[in-house]
C-alpha cells in the first residue's frame, strides 16, 4: 500500500514539474512589464537614488523593509536566548 501511495505521489510530483518546466516563459521576458518601466524612469527623479534596486528596497517599499529587519532581528534575540539558557 505504501509503494502504490509513493508512487501516485511521485507521478503527480513530476507531472507537476514537467508541466510547469513546459510553461514557463524564457528568461528575462516578464509577463507584464509596466511596473518595471515606471520604476526604471521615475526612480532617480522621484528618490534621488542613482540604482534602481536601491530606491525600491528603501525609499518604494521601506516600510516592508523595517519590517523584516525587526523579524530577523527578534529572531536573532530569540536564538541568543535560548543558547544562553543552554549554556548555564
Amino acid at each position: 500500500m505504501k509503494k502504490i501511495i509513493f508512487g501516485i505521489a511521485f507521478i503527480l510530483l513530476f507531472s507537476f514539474l514537467v508541466i510547469s518546466a513546459i510553461n514557463m516563459r524564457p528568461f528575462g521576458e516578464p509577463p507584464f512589464s509596466g511596473m518595471d518601466d515606471y520604476f526604471i524612469k521615475n526612480a532617480q527623479s522621484e528618490t534621488g537614488a542613482n540604482n534602481v534596486v536601491t530606491s525600491i528596497v528603501f525609499d518604494y517599499r521601506g516600510f516592508d523593509t523595517l519590517g523584516e529587519a525587526t523579524v530577523l532581528f527578534t529572531a536573532v534575540v530569540g536564538v541568543v536566548a535560548l543558547f544562553r539558557r543552554a549554556m548555564k
